[in-house]
């Protein structure tokens, strides 16, 4: 007999974190496992830049399931998931739920689940930045509020758990499935198509990433920080592959400072070959710290507090903060060659995806 579990997937950052756990999941069915899953893609979102080049790149197996939620603000989306996937679950219910990550989709998911009294597992559960003007952050505390199982990436996140009175019993230190994903597909990285046209040359060139409100809705703000960035790099090229929120933005302003070459959101194996032989990474991502720090490339982060913190006191990362005078002194060390080597976390060693699979048949299929 096998046991049915749902694997919840609805943006970007999800995608990453669920393909090690799904290849994890159909070698242990081909051994004779008793867990089988159903994909449970939610389209937070739902454009190929977004979502299917990734499932594509990555090997994930199509949907088994698609809700098709689409656009919408965060309370529509909310609505629309929990609505859709409890009537999934109404018809055709599962054993246990698990979410990834901390957006929209994750705690939607988790609610709706956990309504219907289908237990829920977190994979990255624990992290928190302590800033509640961040969407993410809601999401993962109320997630972790009512979550049954937590699967973690660091002993930090243990603690921030036991801090709220989670037992030892339901906490699983696993390691990071995005570091998986950065692992099993490093030998097949793509250098994107602009590469030549945009004269990148490895180590002269900065990747920036950039999409949180407070950094990019208010137009003379973001202004600010693109001329910071632009005179701080010294001249070398900025390759700025702008996500949707972004775009709206940039849009209204009409320009980017001279150097900055602005691309779509780029696929995984080509947005990785960008990482990989940058300069530097200058974001306002969490993921992409967690990625810079196994590769070994210097992160300048332009947030004030991180939900991450072990890329800061392990890896390559630096907390910048979103004052753009902070930017140049700290390009200035990076330039001088004074940035920290780093070392990787603690069970970032690519083998996350099949620790979670045997603590789920342990709870789920005890002997």
């Amino acid at each position: 007999m096998t046991i049915l579990i749902d694997i919840i997937a609805g943006a970007r950052p999800n995608f990453m974190k669920i393909a090690p756990i799904i290849r994890a999941l159909d070698r242990r069915l081909a051994e004779g496992g008793p867990l089988r899953y159903r994909l449970v893609h939610t389209g937070q979102h739902y454009d190929a830049r977004m979502s299917g080049d990734f499932f594509t790149q990555l090997g994930i197996p199509d949907p088994h399931v698609n809700l098709e939620v689409g656009s919408g603000t965060q309370a529509e989306q909310t609505a629309a998931i929990m609505t859709r996937y409890e009537k999934l679950l109404i018809g055709a219910p599962s054993r246990l739920c698990l979410v990834v990550g901390d957006v929209t989709s994750t705690m939607a998911c988790a609610i709706a689940a956990q309504k219907l009294r289908i237990p829920v597992a977190h994979v990255e559960a624990g992290i928190r930045s302590g800033d509640w003007s961040m969407p993410e952050e809601i999401n993962r505390m109320v997630t972790d509020a009512i979550s049954n199982f937590f699967f973690t990436t660091s002993k930090v996140a243990n603690d921030n758990l036991r801090c709220a009175g989670i037992g030892d019993e339901r906490i699983f230190f696993v390691g990071n499935t995005m570091i998986d994903t950065l692992l099993a597909n490093l030998a097949r990285l793509q250098k994107p198509a602009f590469w030549d046209t945009c004269g990148l040359e490895t180590g002269g060139y900065f990747v920036v990433t950039l999409h949180r409100p407070a950094n990019v809705d208010e137009g003379g703000a973001f202004t600010r920080l693109l001329s910071a960035i632009g005179a701080a790099t010294r001249g070398l090229p900025v390759v700025f592959p702008v996500h949707p929120r972004t775009a709206r933005t940039l849009e209204a302003l009409g320009a980017a400072p001279a150097g900055f070459h602005l691309v779509e959101p780029q696929p995984y194996l080509e947005f990785n070959y960008l990482v990989k032989h940058a300069k530097a990474v200058i974001t306002d991502s969490g993921g992409i710290t967690e990625e810079t720090t196994v590769l070994g490339v210097p992160c300048l982060t332009l947030r004030d507090t991180t939900e991450r913190p072990e890329t800061v006191s392990i890896g390559t990362n630096e907390l910048i903060g979103t004052d753009p005078v902070k930017l140049k002194p700290a390009l200035d060390r990076l330039f001088a060659g004074d940035w920290k080597k780093g070392a990787i976390p603690e069970l970032w060693d690519g083998q996350t995806g099949p620790r979670i699979v045997q603590h789920l048949e342990r709870v789920l299929h005890p002997a």
